[in-house]
């Protein structure tokens, strides 16, 4: 969504990652000003996906582009309420999503009702309104939360690269030869 509406051009958001960007501009955004339906709402599992929700706003970004006569690649006079609309209706997917597992997990005990804990990490735990709604959904469950500090909530990917690093100067799980293994795209 920030690649579609150009935030690296907006003056403000210029040097910040397209997460970051969001939440700054949603800040000051009024989310009431597009409706976008929240993902997966028919199915009763756990899943979480952004596709159908990347195709609606994309289609609200293009419609608001010829409303205002500008090009692809321009900044919308409303990227803000657009900003704080698909940040709302991100952050309800996930803690939908996340509230079924709790309980998922507390019902098949799988966790024990007395030391349940949600943990989250990653970009998406560096956002401050993902990150408090997730925390008032661990407080209403009597889960603990935990979470690194925003500054310690980087992508993945680097997350997975240093444990690898890690793993690699202690020796321990690391195969020295990738014959035999087969990858797979998908």
């Amino acid at each position: 969504v920030a690649r579609r509406l150009s935030l690296r051009k907006h003056p403000e958001c210029h040097s910040m990652s397209g997460g970051k960007a969001i939440e700054h501009l949603a800040q000051s955004g009024n989310r009431h000003q597009h409706t976008f339906r929240i993902p997966m709402q028919r199915y009763r599992n756990c899943n979480f996906s952004f596709s159908g929700l990347q195709s609606l706003v994309n289609k609200a970004i293009i419609e608001k582009e010829k409303e205002e006569g500008i090009q692809e690649g321009e900044i919308l006079s409303c990227v803000q309420d657009i900003a704080a609309a698909v940040q709302h209706v991100v952050a309800v997917h996930i803690f939908q999503r996340t509230y079924r597992a709790m309980l998922f997990c507390i019902k098949n005990s799988i966790l024990s009702a007395k030391t349940a804990a949600l943990v989250v990490s990653g970009g998406v735990a560096s956002n401050q309104y993902i990150r408090k709604g997730l925390q008032a959904l661990a407080d209403a469950n009597n889960f603990a939360f935990l979470c690194p500090p925003p500054r310690l909530c980087t992508d993945n990917g680097v997350m997975i690269a240093w444990n690898g690093i890690e793993r690699l100067r202690a020796g321990l799980g690391v195969l020295h030869s990738t014959d035999g293994i087969r990858y797979e795209p998908r």
